[in-house]
């Protein structure tokens, strides 16, 4: 256990929080930044002589329950989760599931882009985030908004895309990369249970436990106004939120690309 690189982990995090970022009620006037030590102690239900002692590299090692604890209420990244873990001589607890929610500047992004579809789909394959582009191409999100139940059980709307091999691995790859981070997430659960029950073919790929990294691929899709669509799709991953934005965009020049121009026109 690195006490002293502990202690100093815990006190740059607690002083670069504000009151107002967890809900505290602001004060005109504090003698130190960021929140107080009774403050943080009280977020994480501990004693505040217990998180002082952690700060003062005098503490015992604390606990996983302890250290998650803390990361929630100092707001820990993934990233300075895992750090923290690190520093105390423990080893990570998985999370309790996926992020669900977009950060408000990859929300931004998606508005700042509208020559290309994009999308945010979490670890389990929800698409969480959206263009208008993205949904003239893809459908009505919301009416199933996961992407894996669209493939595997023709939910929503009708498959249109060529290539589906590949992207069913892609698919299954990423679920069982999920299903080890999040052992305990129960949506999570869910979600392989539908596709066991319902897919053969989800079943023959997960045991072929197919591997996949992120990145460029193109794929025909066929639009039920604009016929068949060469398109481009590559993906930005969010590391902190075990996040992935796809950019769909087509060739300039091509014909896919004046048809996305038109389906952007008339969005």
């Amino acid at each position: 256990m690195a006490r002293p690189e502990l202690a100093r982990f815990l006190r740059d995090r607690r002083e670069r929080l504000r009151p107002r970022d967890l809900g505290l009620p602001a004060e005109p006037r504090r003698r130190t930044p960021g929140l107080r030590r009774e403050e943080v102690a009280g977020l994480a239900t501990m004693s505040v002589d217990y998180y002082a002692r952690l700060e003062q590299a005098r503490g015992p090692r604390p606990s996983p329950r302890v250290l998650d604890a803390l990361a929630g209420a100092l707001r820990l990244t993934a990233a300075e989760r895992t750090h923290l873990f690190r520093l105390a001589g423990a080893s990570p607890t998985p999370p309790a599931g996926p992020a669900r929610q977009v950060r408000p500047y990859v929300a931004d992004l998606l508005r700042r882009m509208p020559e290309a579809g994009a999308i945010v789909t979490n670890a389990c394959y929800d698409v969480i985030g959206w263009n208008p582009l993205a949904e003239a191409l893809l459908g009505d999100v919301d009416t199933e908004p996961n992407m894996a139940r669209r493939y595997f059980l023709h939910t929503g709307e009708p498959r249109r895309t060529s290539g589906s091999e590949e992207y069913a691995r892609i698919v299954v790859a990423r679920l069982r990369g999920a299903a080890v981070r999040y052992p305990h997430d129960a949506r999570l659960a869910g979600l392989l249970a539908q596709l066991r029950a319902g897919s053969e073919e989800f079943v023959a790929l997960w045991d072929a436990d197919p591997v996949h990294a992120p990145g460029h691929r193109t794929k025909t899709l066929t639009h039920p106004e604009a016929g068949p669509l060469r398109l481009n799709c590559d993906v930005l991953t969010v590391p902190d939120d075990d996040q992935q934005v796809v950019f769909i965009t087509a060739d300039p020049g091509s014909p896919a690309a004046r048809a996305l121009r038109r389906l952007r026109a008339a969005c």
